[in-house]
């Protein structure tokens, strides 16, 4: 009779463990860049001078005595709009370049430097304010680079800190903060502005950024295994449970995305100027591509598990003809109400986004219960969703102006 000399297994740490605390601090992060980057959009209220809008400044006592408190500028209506939009330009142009060099370099690095870079351009926007509006877009701007640089690399971090069966739950917690920050903007900055006045928004988030900023370097390391205070049963769990992953890899579906999305802009332009095709078939035509093909490319996936290469390219096919939506349902609310396109982005960027926090959360549940098929029903139900609301959109989409988003002409009698 042979004795049973195994050990038992060790207690894996749970919820109060480090790496679940170094996911609430990218959580963090992400609250400060959100905040920083939506500030503006509630500031520009008390800003602009919308009471005089030619130039001429209203001197009696009380505004001379308010604008020591809260400056006011004569910015026209389009300055104001490439001000609010040149963030989002900054944030666009980098992604590509994040997605492959976040595999290469320190992330600790990117996301330290790019987080302290946006907190001092907060830090510098009511100065540039005042010095001109060209300073206030080249301080946004930048900021915008250096919040898709935090908002991109982050995910390398899941790379080597997220065991398999948590992935979920982890990137879940770090992601919500986008969520977060512009709910706590939306709830101090009438306060603040009333109270303090304007700049001092920029002030308060960017120094909260910076003193984050000193906890990112001293608490994070890209690796756990170099990381001075995490615990050893800890650290064995998260290292014997990930299998390394090339950055380089990773960063293709973003790259050949790109390429898609620019290609798909000249496509959807030609059909419509050469008659081809009507407005609401390129719409339709477009959506069904960047809907049914990552489908279907997911849906292949578990069936090449044999197969790097093919698991590779199939991976790629799938984040890359996302964006054929580019050409479709992405843009047709500009068709349908280009007087609130602004607003329907955002309502449909914040639906997604939540979409994203729900679909992170349920894989992570799927992942824990079924680890064996996991994957496959994983990419099942994201071909159903994507088929399903495909459907819908088939169905109830249009692409003239509608009654409630045309321009109103009164005329008196």
């Amino acid at each position: 009779m042979q004795m049973d000399n195994q050990l038992p297994p060790k207690k894996v740490p749970g919820f109060c463990s480090f790496r679940y605390g170094l996911s609430f601090l990218v959580h963090c992060c992400n609250v400060i860049t959100a905040a920083q980057r939506t500030c503006l959009n509630l500031t520009m209220v008390v800003m602009v001078n919308s009471t005089d809008p030619h130039g001429l400044l209203n001197t009696s006592t009380k505004k001379l005595l308010d604008n020591i408190k809260n400056p006011v500028y004569n910015w026209s209506p389009d300055i104001q709009g490439l001000i609010l939009s040149s963030t989002f330009y900054g944030f666009v142009i980098i992604q590509v370049p994040v997605g492959y060099f976040s595999g290469i370099y320190s992330t600790k690095k990117m996301i330290g430097f790019a987080l302290c870079l946006s907190s001092v351009l907060s830090l510098l926007i009511p100065p540039a304010a005042g010095i001109g509006v060209a300073w206030v877009i080249v301080c946004r701007a930048v900021q915008g680079v250096a919040q898709g640089i935090v908002g991109t690399a982050q995910f390398e971090i899941h790379v080597k800190w997220a065991p398999p069966l948590e992935r979920g739950r982890l990137t879940s917690i770090s992601t919500s903060g986008f969520l977060l920050g512009p709910f706590i903007v939306l709830l101090v900055t009438g306060v603040i502005c009333e109270s303090l006045g304007w700049p001092m928004v920029f002030y308060i988030f960017g120094a909260c950024g910076c003193a984050l900023c000193l906890l990112w370097f001293i608490l994070f390391y890209d690796d756990p295994k170099d990381h001075p205070c995490i615990s050893i049963s800890e650290k064995e769990y998260i290292t014997s449970s990930l299998v390394q992953q090339n950055g380089f890899l990773s960063s293709l579906p973003y790259l050949f995305g790109w390429i898609c999305g620019i290609l798909v802009g000249q496509l959807s332009d030609f059909f419509l100027t050469r008659n081809i095709l009507s407005v609401i078939a390129v719409r339709k035509l477009f959506t069904a591509a960047g809907f049914l093909l990552p489908a279907i490319f997911g849906v292949c996936l578990p069936y090449l598990s044999s197969s790097f290469y093919g698991i590779v390219i199939f991976l790629i096919l799938a984040g890359a003809t996302g964006s054929f939506c580019l050409g479709g349902v992405l843009i047709n609310g500009l068709d349908i109400a280009p007087r609130y396109f602004g607003f329907i982005k955002a309502c449909s960027t914040l639906s997604g986004m939540l979409g994203g926090l729900i679909a992170s959360t349920l894989t992570g549940l799927i992942l824990r219960q079924d680890p064996e098929s996991a994957w496959f029903k994983t990419f099942i139900l994201m071909a159903a969703i994507n088929v399903t609301g495909l459907i819908f959109y088939l169905i109830v989409a249009k692409a003239e102006i509608q009654d409630w988003a045309k321009e109103r002409q009164h005329t008196r009698l």
